[in-house]
């Protein structure tokens, strides 16, 4: 499928719903998408109920694990990534193993849930009228790097749809104006029976007339034309939690479109952009910096400080460090998504050779050359200055 709806939406769920309800949802879309009850179907409704029943089992597997339920609620497809993909090669399995381990095998077969109609064929799983559910919105904010650090408040501004306050989203004046639709007679579907060779078999579409809601309006309001919705700009306050990363993706439930009729609000999905620090790169929970020093305060030693999230950090740099080497500081990283750990900070050291000297300093360096100090030892322990480091740069 071309984009990937709502775990919730596909199961025709709230954001509410209870483990038996998310349980429910599947058993009814098992029983209307599953390969086995469109063997007799055109190949292009074969097509569909395969897909469906893929994208069932893929909702029901994330929202069923209360660990994966909570991460896709705060970060929504990011924070399950990979979580609700099956591997179809070895087939669906039978709709009556997927029953019976849904509900320990207490309905025996297709028969405990009235499955087959009087003619042998299998019978159509009619849903009740459809909830509207608004559109999900997109937007983008920027973080710097210390904001990510902390965890931070946004206000966003964003334009959708909510309810018209006119009409209170009914979309009439008043409520008699709102007729139960006489294609469907309020059940929001429309029955089509099919007879072949396997019998006769009864499948259910969305109502042409209603969309599925089972009303229709017979006198539209004049403010919102009968839709039920109005245009608005308004300021959603988001949090957004340490340690995020540029792409990253947050759900703010019901924070996007509203739905007309008492509908469900589509979700705020904010994708996290990472500003550029002039001084500290980073590396998933793992900051880097690079420090030049002079020639003496590397033969010397000194202390350097450090531009470090939390302020500046104060680092002693011992006598004799060699150009390339790496300081780690534990624990001066951001901290990781889930709240568990934080990264390091890692320090390179550059050591700075000057291009030009006066005669005096050549003199002084020359007078140098003699002393062993001064003289390179590939047997002392700086042969080995940056290879264990290299792997971070």
């Amino acid at each position: 499928m071309a984009e990937k709806r709502d775990y919730y939406e596909v199961l025709g769920l709230e954001k509410s719903a209870s483990a038996d309800d998310i349980k429910g949802a599947y058993r009814k879309a098992a029983l209307k998408w599953h390969p086995d009850r469109w063997v007799s179907g055109t190949e292009a409704e074969k097509k569909t109920a395969e897909e469906k029943f893929k994208e069932a089992s893929e909702a029901y597997s994330v929202l069923s694990d209360p660990d994966k339920k909570a991460k896709y609620d705060q970060f929504g497809f990011a924070g399950v990534e990979g979580a609700g993909a099956q591997d179809w090669s070895q087939g669906f399995g039978s709709l009556n193993d997927i029953l019976n381990n849904l509900f320990g095998g207490a309905f025996g077969g297709f028969g405990g849930f009235g499955g087959f109609d009087g003619f042998g064929g299998f019978g159509g799983a009619q849903q009740g009228p459809r909830t509207m559910r608004g559109r999900d919105i997109r937007t983008r904010v920027r973080l710097s790097l210390e904001e990510i650090a902390t965890g931070c408040t946004k206000d966003v501004s964003i334009e959708r749809n909510r309810p018209c306050p006119e009409c209170d989203g009914r979309g009439a004046k008043n409520s008699s104006d709102i007729k139960t639709c006489p294609t469907c007679k309020g059940s929001g579907q429309v029955q089509n029976v099919v007879n072949s060779l396997f019998g006769r078999t009864m499948t259910y579409t969305t109502c042409p007339q209603c969309g599925g809601e089972g009303k229709v309006v017979s006198n539209p309001c004049g403010h919102c034309k009968g839709s039920g919705l109005v245009r608005k700009r308004e300021t959603v306050k988001v949090k957004v939690p340490a340690g995020v990363e540029d792409g990253m993706q947050l759900t703010v439930r019901g924070e996007g479109h509203g739905a007309a009729r008492g509908g469900i609000a589509g979700d705020l999905l904010v994708i996290i952009e990472e500003q550029p620090h002039p001084q500290l790169k980073r590396q998933g929970s793992d900051l880097f910096y690079t420090r030049v020093i002079s020639t003496p305060e590397a033969i010397l030693g000194t202390e350097i400080q450090i531009p470090a999230l939390d302020g500046a950090q104060k680092l002693k740099v011992e006598p004799g460090t060699q150009s390339g080497t790496v300081v780690r500081l534990r624990g001066k990283g951001l901290p990781e998504v889930n709240g568990y750990g934080r990264g390091d900070m890692y320090v390179k050291i550059l050591v700075w050779i000057p291009r030009k000297l006066s005669r005096s300093e050549k003199d002084a360096i020359s007078g140098m050359l003699g002393s062993s100090s001064f003289k390179p030892d590939p047997n002392r322990d700086d042969r080995t200055l940056f290879e264990k480091e290299s792997k971070y740069f």
